[in-house]
Parts: C-alpha cells; structure tokens; sequence
C-alpha cells in the first residue's frame, strides 16, 4: 500500500509524516526506514527507525531512488515500511516523474507487501487522478 502526503511547503506533511512513522514504530512487526533530504529528523524519530540520508549515496533521480528502495527490500526482507520525505528534492522538481514514481512505489508495494508514504511539496489539486487515490 502506499500513502501520498501532498502539500505546498509550510503545510505540515513532514509532521504527518513523523506521526505515521512514530505509529508504524510501535505497531509493525517489521523494519522501518525513512529516506530524507539532508538530516533534518534525526531528532524527530525513533532511534529504531532506520534513517538514510538520499545525499549521501547519491540519490538524484527517479531510477536511482527506484534502484534504492529495491535494494534495500534486498537486503532485508523485514522491512514493512519505507518512508520518503520530500521527494523532489531527492529526484528534482518533476510532476511527471513523480507520479511515475508513486504508481511505481504502489506496485512495488502491493508485490512486496509493505507500506510506503511518500510526501510531496506541490499543490494537490495539481496531482492527477492517479496519484489523488493515494492521497
């Protein structure tokens, strides 16, 4: 399953966010993980939640991110939820590649039986119909 958390910036999406996180802490039986832009939650989030900084390893665009998160589900079949903070700033300002992202973040998901939200700074009444079904 995935979750969009849509908005424009000052909306609160990383403060949903961090309260689905916090919730996912305490009710999965699984890994969480959390791909951020720079280390902004480090202090925001349980010590359990595995956060990856996307600058670090280079993240910069939509096949990247793609080839990430598969990984990571590679290597660690306990992970249940994946968080993705900001994620135009990790892939660049694309309306397009973000919404291919998000269908492709839905079946990755639904194959791998996981959970992944994912915000977005941009006005939701710009997302397609597509992506309005996650939100």
């Amino acid at each position: 399953m995935i979750h969009v958390i849509m908005g424009l910036k000052g909306s609160g999406k990383t403060k949903k966010m961090i309260d689905s996180i916090h919730q996912a802490v305490a009710t999965a039986h699984g890994d969480v993980v959390c791909i951020e832009y720079g280390k902004k939650l480090t202090y925001d989030v349980n010590y359990r939640v595995r956060l990856v900084d996307s600058q670090e390893y280079g993240i910069s665009n939509l096949d990247m991110l793609k080839g990430f998160l598969s990984g990571l589900h590679a290597g660690n079949f306990d992970i249940t939820h994946v968080y993705i903070d900001n994620l135009y700033k990790t892939i660049g300002r694309d309306r397009a590649a973000g919404e291919a992202f998000v269908l492709w973040c839905a079946e990755f998901a639904k194959t791998n039986e996981m959970e992944i939200t994912v915000t977005i700074s941009d006005d939701p009444e710009q997302a397609s119909e597509d992506v309005k079904k996650y939100m």
